[in-house]
Formats: structure tokens, sequence, C-alpha cells
């Protein structure tokens, strides 16, 4: 097969595995000279890398706006969107408290803290999270057009839900700034599909530097937490969700998984759930066959409320940094940590290493010293970019239970393995 005729999946997979190579190359083979680093990881790839992840950031807030006021307002009835919201958030939690669940156990278990030796990376400043209740407080902005610009996801949200339920009431101006949207919704969706025609080059860019700047002297130290988190993650992700998928839907979770790659292949490029959110919701509603009036909403939600994968990782720091410092931790501070780090995945920005920020107000509130970030911290980068994965493809899932609940899944486009094909090549969809 030709380059020109691969699937999207194929030219990410493709354009990581060069990357990579390339990476590894520069450090070990070139020895990562100064040159290489003026012209090079920190010259031309850095460019690429920095101004494809800002297109993907770019399209988040009026992707996330416009298509939730479209699907919104097309939801006429609004107890129908209120069962929807709550199926959402029900299900967004329950696999958040199975995956922390999962990371405490496995923690207790394997003890990956035991033996572990210090890794060089010095601490970094990490700011306090936002208590819940602030979080609930702020879910209502004060002014939309300043939560647009800072990126803040929840009271987006409820903004363009609101404005949508309005639009349904308002009659004949409601019908016209319906259309508008609608409109609108559609000219988005063609950027999104502009924007794919630059995946494999961004994401070859994005890899070649982490290949570059990967230390393994670092994961050595570390390598039982490391291997212990990627497992976990792998768990959650391969048989969590297909058994959630079974359970609720009654549906194939390997015809999920394999449309879900291009999504999960992008998440881990970017190390950030909200940057994949365009991707997302392309992939559920053109490859997966839900509709835009069930994805709009959940998806942006799910990329703000639901870190099953940053969930796993905080588990079992947490477990990791008590066993180095020697501390025992009760019954009743596990409990506690797994209800702090479910509350704490709420109104969390979906950027890279928004973890680490979770994970220093889980520890200070279990008397844990945060300066045990400092352990992990080398090797968060790669870790981050797994478990940014498995948090789109929770949100996905969630996503496709939902609709299948509500009628909302077309049941031929799920089946069908050529459905969204052009979506994946960058084509313009139908």
């Amino acid at each position: 097969m030709s380059y020109r005729n691969m699937s999207l999946s194929g030219k990410i997979f493709l354009a990581m595995v060069a990357g990579l190579s390339i990476g590894l190359f520069i450090q070990y083979g070139l020895g990562s000279p100064a040159w290489v680093e003026l012209w090079l990881t920190g010259g031309i790839f850095k460019i690429i890398g920095a101004i494809f992840i800002n297109l993907l950031k770019m399209l988040v807030v009026p992707l996330v706006f416009v298509s939730l006021v479209t699907g919104t307002s097309a939801l006429a009835d609004p107890a129908t969107l209120g069962r929807i919201g709550i199926k959402t958030i029900g299900l967004y939690l329950l696999t958040t408290g199975i995956a922390v669940s999962l990371a405490l156990l496995s923690a207790v278990i394997f003890k990956p803290g035991i033996g572990a030796e210090p890794a060089a990376a010095a601490l970094k400043e990490i700011t306090t999270n936002k208590t819940f209740v602030e979080v609930l407080i702020d879910i209502v902005p004060t002014n939309p057009i300043s939560a647009m610009a800072n990126g803040d996801m929840l009271p987006i949200i409820v903004f363009a839900v609101m404005l949508g339920i309005a639009i349904t009431h308002s009659g004949k101006a409601g019908a016209s700034i319906a259309g508008f949207f609608s409109d609108l919704n559609e000219v988005i969706m063609m950027l999104v599909t502009l924007v794919m025609k630059m995946a494999p080059l961004g994401v070859f860019a994005l890899i070649l530097m982490l290949g570059a700047s990967l230390d393994f002297a670092e994961f050595a130290k570390v390598a039982k937490y490391i291997v212990l988190v990627l497992t976990v993650l792998l768990v959650h992700g391969l048989i969590v969700y297909p058994s959630i998928l079974i359970l609720f839907a009654g549906l194939n979770p390997l015809t999920f998984l394999k449309k879900m790659r291009p999504a999960m292949m992008f998440a881990f490029s970017t190390a950030s759930s909200n940057a994949t959110i365009p991707v997302t919701m392309e992939t559920v509603e053109k490859r997966i066959g839900v509709n835009n009036r069930v994805a709009s909403f959940t998806i942006p939600m799910g990329a703000t409320i639901n870190m099953d994968g940053t969930a796993i990782m905080q588990g079992i720091a947490t477990g990791f940094i008590a066993q180095f410092y020697g501390i025992d931790l009760s019954l009743s501070q596990y409990l506690m940590i797994v209800v702090m780090i479910i509350m704490a995945s709420i109104g969390t920005a979906g950027v890279p290493s928004v973890g680490l920020v979770i994970l220093a107000g889980v520890l200070a509130n279990v008397g844990l010293p945060t300066e045990g970030i400092a352990l992990i911290l080398g090797v968060d980068r790669l870790l981050d970019m797994t478990r940014t994965a498995v948090n789109i493809t929770g949100d996905a899932a969630v996503t496709t239970i939902v609709a299948k609940s509500e009628s909302e899944l077309d049941m031929t486009v799920y089946h069908d393995p050529n459905a969204g094909l052009k979506f994946e090549r960058g084509e313009q969809t139908p």
C-alpha cells in the first residue's frame, strides 16, 4: 500500500517509529552535539511540533462550544439532556473509581517503592489545584468570553448548554440561530479535517524530540514503578473498558479499539486530552457512529472530569512514595486517597503533566512529603503520554455506551470497517 492510500493511524504509526528511531540515533549515535540542539531538536522540529499542538488547541474551544450548542439545541427535551448528563457523569466516576482502586491495590501488592533509587530530576514548583468547592462555584462562568479565552472547559460547557436550551425555546429567532450554529459546525469540522493533514508530520517531530531526550538511566532507577504503571494502564484500557462496553452496551470491544487507534496515537503524541478533543470527537462520530448530540456533550466533559489514566498514576505514585520513605498508610488513608483523586480530577485541565498537580495535593493531604514527586519527575513524560491515551479511550467508551442507551449510536457505522476512512486520510467527510 502506498503512503498516500494509508489510513491516518497507519501514517501516524509510521511517523512515530521513524521519529523515535531518528531521535534515539541523535542521542546515542551523534551524541546530541550542539548544532543538533540548535537547528533540529531545539529548532526545526521544535517549531513543527509546537505549531501542530497549537493548531489542535486552536480548535478546542470553538469546536466544543459550537458543537455543544448545536447538539443541545437539537435536543428539544431538556429531560433528555439531563438523563444523558447523569449517565455520563455516573459512568465517568465509576471508571475513575475502578482505576484508582486497581492502582492502589497493585501498589500494595507489588510494592514498587521498595529498593527504588532517587532520580536526578529536581522538584519543580507545582501549584496546588483548586478545591472541590471552588470547582463547583466556578462551573457557572461570570464571564463566558473570559472562560473561552482561558480554555476553562466546565464553564464553557455550562454556557453552551444553557445557550442551546434557550435557542430551543426562542421560536423563529431560535431556529435562525440554530441554523447558523449548524452551518458553523460544518465549517469547523472542515477545519479539523484540514489540520489532520499535518498530523503525521507533527507527530514525527514530537516523538523525535522525545527520543532525543529520553534518559534511560533515570528509567532504570524507578523501573518497577514504570512497569507497574504501564501494566495497570494496559489492563484498564484493554480489559476494563472492553468489559463495560460488553456489560452496558453489548458491543464488540475489538471493533471499538480498532477504530480508536488514530485518537489514541494522537493522545499519546500530544500528552493532552484537551488537544486531542477534535480528533476524539471526529473519531467517535465518523468512525464509531455516535450522534453529535451526544458526542458534543460527553467528549468535552470527559476531557475535563474523566482522568482514569491519571488516577492510575496517582494511586501507584502515592504508594510508591509512601514505600520509598518507609511510611505505612492506613486503610482510612487509602480510602481518603481514592475519594480525593476522584474529586480532584473534576475540573482539572486536560494538559500535559496535570497529574503531578493533583498528586501534590493528594500527598499533602495524607501526610506524605511532596518532595517525593522528584522521584518520578524524570520519567513522567512517557507515562503522561500513555495515560492520556487511556484517558481519551475512556471518554470514547463512555460516549459510546451513553449513545447506545439513548439510541443515538448508528450500528451500521459502528460495524462498518470502512466508515470514516476519508476522515482518517485527512479528506473531506460527507
